[in-house]
């Protein structure tokens, strides 16, 4: 390919949403590993990897299908999640897979993971990739069979001492996962296989496919089926929406019904995950991240009315309880952050004499353009302030963000007609201050007719001072 052709597969690739280029990375190692058109996959592979890690670099490095523990924990890394919040049914922590590899080197499966590594040293001596997963799936089914053996309680055996070897108790709650994960693989694959890629809403017609696909003994054990409903719930554009998948299960919308069914661990999903996006938006707004607030205050919003509106949820029950938590840790999140925006915008904003703007702070852009965002995030949370629990002081903050800075605006725009230098000089940082707050506030058209008030009374005052 020329270099013009590489750049456009690179800019293709580079627009890809990430768990779009994550399939495709998976895809096309498993047709290397298949030895499917190595010339087309390794290239394109190789450009794919160039945007993931964002570098030109590493060119010489080892390839990834030479490594035998990533080999081993293909299947698990749609489950996979990073950081400290607890982790929820079909989920594993990334930080648990070392320790359990190290283990099955030392005492778990040592001659399984030595075959292993001999067998992947004569494929790269080949150059072929022949072979390459039939090895690998036999050694994920040694790995899953000592792991499920070393994890599975034994009456009257006390395997505390064994486990303890393995890791810490993070790593053994992961271990089971990690063994029937590993031991479903096939079925697993079948599963994404028969869904769609992206599924817009959970509509009767998809929820057939689903229940469909679904319909294997295997996935249906107590602990495979949390894996397999998150794996539908990474294909949903709204995933709030597998209780959907519980609600026809039990052929009904209350919540004793649908609980005494094995799909109502969906509902214990979705609520966990709610509970996680609502943890990640206190933290973003507690560093001053708004970039991603819009999106994750209507993702909450859809999830928490989804399982107002579709669930007979009681106040009194956990699933209840668990909600009205959510919901009042995203009001105390947004109150308080939205109450400061007012006080913010008057610091910025106050009429000074002229005799106090020589003392006055400095107008720095930076906090401006801050400040501007914390509007922005208050007209964002009146859209959701309703079901979110924040209606009554979002409405009243906006209120009089737009009565203060609508009359702050005029007023900075009346005295940049008097005063000295110095003060008009002040003055018309604050009025462009004010007009950006004012496009936010009442838009476009409004921000422009300030604008040009604010440049007219600026040179109406320079021609005066001319003729006089």
């Amino acid at each position: 390919m020329s270099q013009t052709s590489t750049e456009r597969l690179r800019d293709y690739l580079a627009q890809l949403p990430p768990q779009s280029q994550a399939l495709l990375m998976r895809e096309f190692e498993r047709a290397i590993e298949r030895g499917e058109d190595l010339a087309v996959a390794n290239f394109v592979l190789e450009q794919l990897r160039k945007v993931v890690r964002g570098t030109e670099e590493d060119d010489e490095a080892r390839p990834r299908t030479d490594d035998p523990a990533r080999l081993l924990y293909g299947p698990l890394e749609p489950f996979l999640v990073e950081g400290n919040f607890p982790v929820r049914a079909g989920q594993i922590r990334r930080a648990s897979l070392l320790p359990v590899w190290q283990w099955l080197g030392r005492d778990g499966a040592p001659e399984a993971v030595r075959a292993f590594e001999t067998t992947l040293n004569e494929i790269r001596l080949s150059g072929s990739a022949a072979g390459l997963e039939t090895a690998t799936r036999k050694f994920q089914l040694a790995a899953a069979e000592a792991i499920v053996k070393i994890a599975t309680p034994v009456p009257g055996e006390d395997r505390h001492r064994a486990l303890s070897r393995i890791g810490s108790p993070n790593v053994i709650e992961d271990l089971l996962s990690i063994g029937a994960v590993l031991r479903a693989r096939e079925a697993m694959e079948t599963l994404g296989s028969r869904l769609p890629s992206q599924i817009r809403a959970l509509t009767p017609s998809q929820l057939e496919t689903a229940t469909s696909a679904l319909n294997v003994p295997s996935l249906q054990t107590p602990q495979l089926l949390p894996f397999a409903l998150s794996l539908i719930m990474q294909r949903l554009a709204a995933p709030w929406q597998i209780i959907r998948l519980a609600v026809k299960m039990a052929a009904s919308d209350d919540e004793i019904r649908v609980a005494a069914t094995p799909y109502g661990i969906a509902v214990t999903i979705a609520l966990h995950d709610l509970s996680f996006l609502t943890a990640c938006l206190r933290t973003d707004i507690r560093r001053g991240h708004f970039d991603n607030v819009g999106d994750q205050l209507k993702i909450l919003h859809d999830g928490v009315r989804g399982l107002r509106t579709e669930l007979d949820l009681r106040n009194d029950s956990a699933w209840g309880r668990q909600l009205t938590s959510i919901r009042a840790d995203i009001s105390n999140s947004l109150q308080s952050e939205i109450e400061s925006v007012p006080g913010r915008v008057r610091r910025i904003l106050r009429q000074r004499a002229d005799k106090d703007i020589a003392s006055a702070p400095k107008i720095d852009v930076a906090e401006v353009e801050e400040i501007a965002a914390l509007i922005d995030f208050v007209a964002v949370c009146r859209t959701y302030a309703s079901e979110l629990a924040i209606n009554e002081v979002t409405l009243r903050t906006y209120s009089d963000l737009q009565h203060y800075v609508e009359h702050s605006t005029e007023s900075l725009v009346q005295a940049l007609r008097g005063g000295d230098t110095k003060a008009r000089a002040y003055r018309q940082m604050q009025a462009k201050a004010a007009i950006r707050f004012c496009e936010i506030l009442f838009g476009h058209d409004y921000a422009s007719l300030m604008s040009r008030a604010a440049e007219n009374a600026v040179t109406g005052e320079r021609k005066s001072t001319r003729a006089g």
